[in-house]
């Protein structure tokens, strides 16, 4: 009796510890950097509009944490010919209303996505190329294409596919973007359902429990903007929140330290890197040359690349929340080479290569940077600046808020400039012929060229690799267009910022290159 009294005391004070612990494993509360600007799905393309999108909408292809293609609403995509894509569509797939998913929604998403009115950054880019939709049967679309377009399934991986019936409307674009702000028609196959938004405030999810695929652990889903990444750190600490992104460099070291957190990194898909002029001459920025343009000869630049120490930034200006970069990408992004070098810090070579070009005393130079676009990008350029100095090249550090740097950048106003570039398609196609290809506005090539680097073979190799579809000769051709850029130091890429989470310690996020956070990737460590 006594035994049974003891036992029934024991579970009684388990179920008092454990309760409290169920029942935090019932929510999930996030720290986000930035609220969403909308909750239409196609209204704004940008990463705060699009991860929370990502929870209530799906597309027909998805992308992993190293942004690799993945089966979504669509299980398999296969080029029938040079200009048609056809996907095959998951079946049994219901919306969060209970209506069964089909080819019409795809057909009603993709037509949707050029009526949003007034949209700031349309999804138009990922559907402009399409020339005709075929609907084969209620689980098959095809998508014609009028020239080959091998990016089409990486495309079809922005676009959210609505529910017909839940987003149709008197409006040319059906539900208007203020209708879906409000909830109104705001329904996906995503593995969260939504329940209240008020803007400033908290977005409250409830799990899509009719959910085809692997359901998340939580019940319900807390998305809480604190654009103050100290208020989101204090958040964490105190408990207010279980999971936060983008916590501060600065406070990373003690949040390693604090037995109460754990951290997930990764490189990212931003890379920072420095452009060179290689087209004006005399160059501004670089007087006492006689007009000539020394960043014109590729052992200058190789000298400027060998004249900087990559690590030391990383670990002394970036805290260590960088990667030093060797390529545009870090691998193994699709279009990447796993054995592409990062340049190690050769000051006698920098030496000698700047007086084989015909300045063994060096020459001067003003480097551009903005002040506040990227993450410690001023402290970034003055540290750059000693380490060119002591090769030969004097260097002096030119910072400007970034709406000033960014309109000085495209006047071609510097000589060397430090900027970013993010690469959203997730392969190489997208630096190459945004960063190095010649510019040229008819092909929209070479956007935010404004080193103006042009190399013939590098154009040819990306030309034919954007209308190549079959993946493993794409794959390949990108390969070499970025081997030619890094052998010819088209570019001098520093270093990719690294995407952080910190959250409570029993939790587990894949961190993903793309920055995204996805709640119903966070998982309880077993």
């Amino acid at each position: 009796m006594i035994g049974r009294r003891i036992g029934a005391a024991l579970a009684v004070v388990l179920a008092l510890v454990a309760w409290p612990l169920s029942l935090a494993a019932q929510e999930l509360r996030v720290g986000l950097a930035e609220e969403p600007g909308s909750l239409d799905p196609q209204f704004q393309n940008v990463r705060a509009d699009n991860q929370v999108a990502m929870h209530l909408f799906e597309a027909l292809v998805a992308q992993d944490q190293a942004q690799n293609l993945q089966p979504a609403l669509a299980v398999s995509w296969t080029a029938v010919d040079d200009t048609t894509w056809e996907f095959k569509l998951r079946p049994d797939v219901t919306f969060h209303d209970g209506s069964l998913f089909t080819a019409a929604d795809v057909v009603f998403s993709i037509e949707r996505a050029a009526k949003v009115p007034n949209a700031p950054a349309p999804f138009t880019q990922f559907t402009k190329q399409i020339a005709g939709i075929d609907v084969v049967d209620p689980l098959t679309v095809r998508l014609r294409t009028a020239v080959p377009a091998p990016l089409l399934p990486l495309d079809m991986a922005s676009i959210r596919i609505l529910s017909k019936s839940a987003a149709s409307g008197p409006a040319p674009e059906g539900k208007t973007t203020d209708q879906l702000n409000r909830g109104e028609g705001l329904v996906g196959t995503g593995p969260y359902r939504f329940v209240e938004w008020t803007r400033g405030g908290p977005l409250v999810l409830a799990r899509n429990e009719t959910y085809w695929g692997t359901k998340p652990a939580w019940r319900r889903l807390v998305l809480r903007p604190l654009p103050n990444a100290a208020n989101r750190v204090n958040a964490l600490l105190s408990g207010d929140v279980d999971l936060i992104e983008e916590p501060p460099p600065g406070d990373l070291a003690r949040l390693a330290r604090d037995e109460r957190v754990a951290l997930a990194r990764t490189a990212s898909n931003r890379v920072i890197y420095l452009h060179l002029d290689q087209f004006a001459e005399p160059t501004p920025g670089i007087p006492d040359t006689n007009g000539r343009n020394p960043l014109k000869d590729r052992r200058v630049r190789q000298a400027l690349s060998l004249a900087l120490d990559r690590g030391a930034i990383v670990a002394r200006v970036m805290d260590g929340v960088a990667v030093p970069a060797g390529d545009l990408l870090p691998a193994p992004m699709f279009g990447t080479r796993k054995d592409t070098p990062v340049v190690r810090r050769d000051l006698a070579r920098a030496r000698k290569l700047l007086a084989d070009a015909g300045y063994p005393n060096g020459f001067s130079i003003t480097l551009g940077a903005p002040n506040g676009r990227y993450l410690n990008d001023a402290k970034v350029a003055e540290a750059i600046a000693p380490m060119w100095s002591e090769a030969g090249v004097k260097t002096q550090v030119e910072t400007t808020a970034p709406p000033t740097f960014f309109r000085n950048r495209d006047e071609y106003k510097y000589s060397a400039y430090l900027a970013g570039w993010t690469a959203s398609s997730g392969e190489m196609s997208d630096p190459l012929r945004a960063l190095v290809a010649t510019p040229n506005r008819e092909r929209g090539t070479g956007s935010s060229n404004r080193g103006r680097y042009s190399n013939p073979a590098v154009d040819a190799k990306l030309a034919e690799a954007l209308r190549t579809v079959d993946e493993d000769k794409r794959r390949a051709l990108l390969q070499e267009a970025g081997k030619l850029v890094m052998d010819d130091v088209g570019i001098l890429p520093l270093y990719f910022e690294a995407a952080v989470w910190a959250m409570k310690k029993g939790l587990t996020y894949p961190a993903r290159v793309d920055r995204l956070t996805l709640a119903w990737q966070v998982t309880p460590t077993p």
